[in-house]
């Protein structure tokens, strides 16, 4: 069965479990006595280096070669300002499993805590559907040179 989550992706996990521990905060993990790496730190991790491996790669496809560029173009398209966006078009705070004091504070007011939590998302789309799905999904969240809007 698709979740709503998975509904905004145009994707349903082969492996539902690992959905979840992208979606898991670390703080909620220890409250809920969740066995060790049943969170989202791990999957953040990959998925921030699958954003950027993403977002390299369509400038190098474009047509640069100049590596200072490169960075400076992958820079720009690649912060936490568009990752929080990108969070935000899929309503990504109301699908996490946030700690107590996360809740009372209100955490994913923060851009960075946001950001990773999109991050986790990536890193999980990129183990269950690969790469090719990674790229649709920053695609239609704007990240990248070619946003939408």
């Amino acid at each position: 069965m698709t979740t709503p989550l998975e509904a905004r992706l145009n994707y349903t996990f082969k492996d539902p479990a690992l959905l979840t521990r992208a979606l898991t905060r670390s703080a909620y993990a220890r409250e809920a006595g969740l066995p060790d790496g049943q969170h989202m730190d791990a999957l953040a991790v990959l998925g921030d280096a699958a954003i950027d491996l993403s977002v390299i790669e369509e400038i190098i496809v474009s047509g640069e070669y100049d590596k200072g560029i490169i960075t400076n173009r992958k820079v720009h398209a690649v912060n936490m300002l568009s990752l929080r966006m990108a969070a935000e078009s899929l309503d990504l705070g109301s699908y996490v499993f946030w700690g107590k004091g996360e809740k009372s504070q209100e955490i994913w007011e923060s851009g960075r805590v946001l950001a990773e939590c999109y991050e986790a998302l990536i890193g999980a789309l990129y183990i269950d559907g690969g790469m090719s799905k990674v790229k649709t999904v920053i695609a239609a969240s704007g990240i990248g040179e070619n946003r939408k809007g």
